[in-house]
């Protein structure tokens, strides 16, 4: 215990682990907060209700996330160099991300009977405006745990979280009885909505003058030409991932009954939940990529090991214990979700290899061979599911997901290697003024 103890104190000296650990332990928090979520949603819901809610935030996540998530990497590489101009970068970063977002919810609004039953709940005004605030708001709250980690901050995230998670399981308790309809969304929306201003207080008045004063000796902070170029790179290939995380399920929930897409969807959050934990790790290895290209080599193999270390007990147990899992939310979850969430689990073992690759291609902002394994990935993924869904029916999610991740990681594993392996010692330091941040 000692040894263990000795260790994760020097780990946690270490930026690369820091970030990464705060970064996993926040996934573990989301996670067990929304297990806990939606066990009191299917207590004191219908299953209808329980699947209508799930389908609608997971429609608002896909839409807030259509540049939101393609920010991700761009502000994790760029942030740690922004100097004067991180301020503008975060502001530009939120306002894009707000604005696609709203323009394709307008877009699906007003398409909503090519969507299905499912989401006819989103008709009329109100519901609408409802439904579009919310995505506004949600492609804040992405990015603002993505700026706190790219400034070296992730600690703060999982306390964010963690309020936000007891907050939102009590108001979904307190609306169980006025709002039976609805009251799903509006408990995971309204908490959203307030944790954004003290949030983003913190952020640009303490976080942001900080960094600024720490890398005041950065030479060059990256220009919005530079930071077009990795996007124009980045987003088709983040785009293309988006599709697997947001726009299946919402597929999935056009094609099955609400109350079968709910133990659909309980399998598959979980299943990405484990997922995350592979790209907390590798998120952290592009900021500590960007303050010290010197060390990327030495990082990468650092943070494969541990992502296995930690991630490998967390699959091993899923595996073994997926209908126990699903059972605190009823049988029918167990027998229906259990296969799914198996096979998810199972494909993170290759994902921690792609997304350590990953990673070291945005650090060294060659966005070409970004978008090329994100997009094939994705490719692989969607044509996978279309063709054993007929057959598999939701488990062919899973089945998608571990072949064409399997593969994905065969294919790159070579070019991994010489990455693990290259010595870039004669590479300078790009941001050494930032790298006494804390």
């Amino acid at each position: 215990m000692s040894e263990i103890r000795r260790r994760l104190l020097h780990d946690l000296r270490n930026p690369l682990f820091r970030n990464g650990y705060a970064l996993m332990a926040n996934t573990a928090i989301t996670a067990t907060l929304g297990m806990g979520y939606w066990l009191l949603a299917a207590h004191y819901y219908s299953p209808e209700e329980f699947g209508r809610g799930q389908a609608v935030i997971t429609a608002m996540r896909l839409f807030a996330s259509l540049t939101a998530l393609g920010f991700v990497g761009a502000l994790a590489r760029f942030l740690p160099l922004a100097g004067r101009r991180t301020p503008e970068l975060v502001l530009r970063g939120y306002g894009l991300a707000a604005a696609t977002g709203g323009v394709a919810a307008i877009g699906f609004l007003l398409t909503l009977p090519m969507w299905g039953r499912t989401y006819s709940v989103l008709g009329g005004f109100g519901p609408g405006l409802f439904f579009l605030g919310s995505v506004l708001v949600w492609a804040v709250f992405t990015l603002q745990d993505v700026v706190l980690t790219g400034l070296r901050k992730a600690t703060w995230v999982p306390l964010n979280n963690l309020i936000f998670g007891l907050v939102k399981m009590g108001l979904l308790v307190a609306l169980a009885g006025a709002l039976p309809e609805g009251g799903i969304f509006t408990s995971w929306m309204v908490p959203t909505a307030l944790a954004l201003i003290p949030v983003n207080w913190f952020i640009f008045s303490v976080v942001i003058p900080r960094h600024v004063k720490d890398s005041e000796d950065v030479a060059a902070p990256p220009t919005l030409r530079e930071v077009g170029r990795f996007l124009a790179g980045d987003f088709p290939g983040t785009l293309s991932i988006l599709a697997i995380v947001y726009l299946v399920p919402v597929a999935v929930a056009t094609q099955v009954g609400e109350a079968t897409f709910g133990r659909f969807s309980m399998a598959h959050t979980l299943g990405c939940m484990i997922e995350l934990l592979a790209m907390n790790m590798a998120v952290s290895l592009t900021v500590e990529g960007s303050f010290d290209r010197s060390q990327l080599a030495e990082n990468c193999r650092r943070a494969l090991r541990r992502a296995f270390m930690i991630i490998t007990p967390v699959i091993a147990v899923t595996v073994l214990g997926a209908p126990l899992i699903l059972m605190i939310f009823g049988s029918e979850f167990a027998t229906e979700g259990a296969t799914l969430l198996r096979l998810m689990a199972l494909a993170v073992l290759p994902r921690v290899l792609i997304e350590i690759y990953l990673s070291s291609l945005r650090a060294r902002s060659e966005a070409r061979a970004l978008a090329l394994v994100q997009i094939g990935l994705a490719a692989l993924v969607l044509v996978s599911i279309a063709v054993l869904f007929p057959f598999a029916g939701v488990n062919a999610v899973g089945y998608g997901m571990l072949f064409s991740e399997l593969l994905v990681a065969a294919l790159i594993f070579g070019k991994l290697r010489k990455v693990l392996t290259y010595d870039e010692t004669e590479q300078p330091r790009v941001a050494q003024g930032s790298h006494g941040a804390s």
